[in-house]
C-alpha cells in the first residue's frame, strides 16, 4: 500500500555529545520565538532531539509500565487514533525537557497576562507550578506519546485539564515525514472576534518542536490587546505510521 520505511537511523561513531536539555534550550532565540508565539500561536524550536532520541522515545509505545491510561480517540468522539498518557516518574529526558522548557515559556506566558490585564503570575520555576497544580487536586502527569497509522486524524481541540491550565505547550515530532509517514500535518486555527476561523500548517521535521497556545493568545486590536481563541489538531495520516510527543506543563485533575 505504500513504499513508507520505518528503519531507525542511528547516530554515527564521533558525533558530537548531546547537550543536557537546559543547555539546548537556552541555545534557542527566545525573543524570536516570544515573537513568533505572539503573531501567530505557534513557533517552532528546530531539532530540540536528536534522530537516536526520537526513534528510543517513540519505542515506549507499546511497554505499559510508562503510562498510567491508554486513548482510542474513537471512543471519545476526538478523531481516529490512539495515545497513552505517561506516569510519574516521568521517564528522564521527558522531565528534563519539561523543566528546561517551563521557565522561558513562563516569561512569555506572563508578559500574555500581562497585556490581557489578567491578575495573576506564573512561578518561574516548573516545580513550583506543578505544587499549584499539585494543591488544586491537580496531580496526574499529563505529558503523552501519540500514535497514528493510515487514516488516523486528530480532531481540533484544546489541552484543558482543570482550574490551573498553563497557556503554552509543547509538541516534538518523533517520526521523519516523507520516509516514516505521509500526510498527519500538525494544524492550528484561530478565531478572533467577529472575523472567520484562520488555519496554520506548521511543518516539522523529526526531533523538531512546536511551542503553541493552549487556549487563547493575546492579539493587538485598535483599542489594546484582546483574546484569540486557539485550537490544535493533526490532518489525517495517509500512509506509515507517525508518533508525537506531548509536553504539557499542567497537570490533570
Amino acid at each position: 500500500m505504500n513504499n513508507i520505511t520505518t528503519t531507525r537511523i542511528r547516530l554515527p561513531q564521533g558525533s558530537e555529545p548531546v547537550k543536557p536539555a537546559d543547555k539546548r534550550v537556552a541555545a534557542y532565540d527566545w525573543p524570536g520565538i516570544s515573537e513568533e508565539l505572539g503573531n501567530y500561536g505557534c513557533a517552532i524550536l528546530e531539532k530540540l532531539l536528536t534522530q537516536e532520541e526520537c526513534a528510543s522515545l517513540a519505542d515506549l509505545y507499546p511497554q505499559e509500565k510508562h503510562f498510567r491510561s491508554h486513548v482510542h480517540m474513537a471512543r471519545h468522539g476526538f478523531g481516529k487514533g490512539e495515545y497513552r498518557y505517561f506516569s510519574y516518574p516521568l521517564p528522564p529526558l521527558i522531565g528534563e525537557l519539561r523543566t528546561a522548557l517551563y521557565p522561558p515559556l513562563a516569561v512569555i506566558a506572563n508578559a500574555w497576562n500581562d497585556l490581557l490585564g489578567v491578575d495573576a503570575s506564573y512561578p518561574p520555576d516548573h516545580a513550583a507550578f506543578l505544587a499549584a497544580c499539585h494543591q488544586a487536586r491537580q496531580t496526574r502527569p499529563t505529558p503523552l506519546l501519540l500514535q497514528y497509522v493510515p487514516g488516523d486524524f486528530n480532531c481540533l481541540h484544546q489541552d484543558l485539564y482543570g482550574d490551573l491550565a498553563f497557556p503554552i505547550q509543547v509538541a516534538i515530532l518523533l517520526s521523519e515525514p516523507g520516509r516514516d509517514f505521509t500526510g498527519g500535518e500538525f494544524v492550528l486555527t484561530e478565531q478572533r472576534p467577529r472575523m472567520q476561523s484562520r488555519a496554520e500548517v506548521v511543518p516539522l521535521r523529526q526531533g523538531d518542536a512546536v511551542a503553541f497556545a493552549v487556549h487563547n493568545r493575546p492579539a493587538q486590536g485598535g483599542r489594546g490587546a484582546y483574546r484569540v481563541n486557539m485550537r490544535h489538531g493533526v490532518s489525517r495520516l495517509r500512509s506509515g505510521r507517525r508518533h508525537t510527543l506531548g509536553i504539557i506543563f499542567h497537570d490533570a485533575r
